[in-house]
C-alpha cells in the first residue's frame, strides 16, 4: 500500500459578506451539495465524516470516507484535521484551513488543503498518482467555487 499526497492553495476576493460565506462553509449539507465527488457529509459535534463517490486513480477504484475534526474561529478561520475514530483506519484524509478576511469589494477567502490517500500501488507510481490527485482537486475546487458564487448570488 502506497501513501500519496497532494496539496493545493487558492485565494480570491469573493464579492459577498464574510458572514454569508462562513455560513456556507460551516454547513455540511451545503458543502456536500456544492462539492463534486462528495456523496454526503455527516456531522457529529466537531467531527464531519465525508463520504465520497467512486474515484479512479491509475485503474484503481475506491470510494473513500474520512473523518475531519473541524475547528471554527470567529468567522475568520476554519481548520480541518484528519482524525479517524479510535481503532479505525481510513484510506484517505484531508488537513487544511480556510481564512476569511475583509477586503475591498468583499471577503478575501484563502484556502490550503493537503489530501493523503493509501492505494494498492507502488511508490514509483507517485508522480502519476499526484498528477491525477491534483486534477481531481482542481475540478473540485473550480466547481465548488462556481457553486458557492451561484448560491451566494441567489441571496
Amino acid at each position: 500500500m502506497g501513501v500519496f499526497s497532494a496539496k493545493t492553495t487558492a485565494e480570491a476576493v469573493v464579492p459577498h459578506e464574510r458572514s454569508r460565506i462562513w455560513d456556507v462553509l460551516v454547513d455540511p449539507t451545503l458543502v456536500a451539495q456544492m462539492t463534486p465527488f462528495v456523496k454526503r457529509i455527516d456531522a457529529s459535534g466537531d467531527y464531519w465524516r465525508w463520504s465520497m463517490t467512486g474515484l479512479e486513480v491509475l485503474g484503481v477504484g475506491f470510494a473513500p470516507s474520512f473523518t475531519e475534526r473541524m475547528v471554527l474561529e470567529d468567522q475568520e478561520r476554519l481548520e480541518f484535521h484528519h482524525e479517524p475514530p479510535e481503532n479505525e483506519k481510513e484510506r484517505a484524509g484531508v488537513n487544511g484551513w480556510y481564512d476569511l478576511s475583509e477586503a475591498q469589494g468583499g471577503t478575501r477567502l484563502e484556502t490550503s488543503l493537503e489530501i493523503c490517500v493509501s492505494l494498492p500501488l507502488p511508490r514509483a507510481a507517485g508522480p502519476a498518482v499526484r498528477s491525477t490527485m491534483k486534477g481531481v482537486m482542481a475540478t473540485m475546487g473550480d466547481r465548488f467555487s462556481k457553486n458557492l458564487l451561484d448560491y451566494l448570488a441567489k441571496g
